[in-house]
């Protein structure tokens, strides 16, 4: 019986590695599928904004709203007192 254990004992723990093994590589996957992904819409996202013709195309007239705000002029009193 003794003999038969301990092949039982090696066989569990080929089972146990190969089950980390696997889980680890699984993780690998994952990870790398998202980085693919993410490429994949980023690549997409730039030919819709440099495709010509489209009329919702991002151009100079696109970031209009995202521009810094002019400063407002002082109040005419703020610069007399300042000299």
């Amino acid at each position: 019986m003794g003999l038969l254990e301990q092949r039982e004992v090696v066989a569990r723990r080929r089972v146990d590695e190969s089950r980390k093994e696997a889980d680890r590589i699984a993780a690998e996957l994952a990870v790398a599928e998202q980085e693919w992904k993410e490429w994949a819409i980023a690549r997409s996202r730039v030919g819709e904004v440099l495709a010509p013709g489209t009329d919702d195309a991002a151009g100079p007239e696109a970031s209009h709203g995202l521009q810094q705000p002019e400063r407002p002029e002082p109040p005419k009193d703020a610069e007399a007192g300042s000299s």
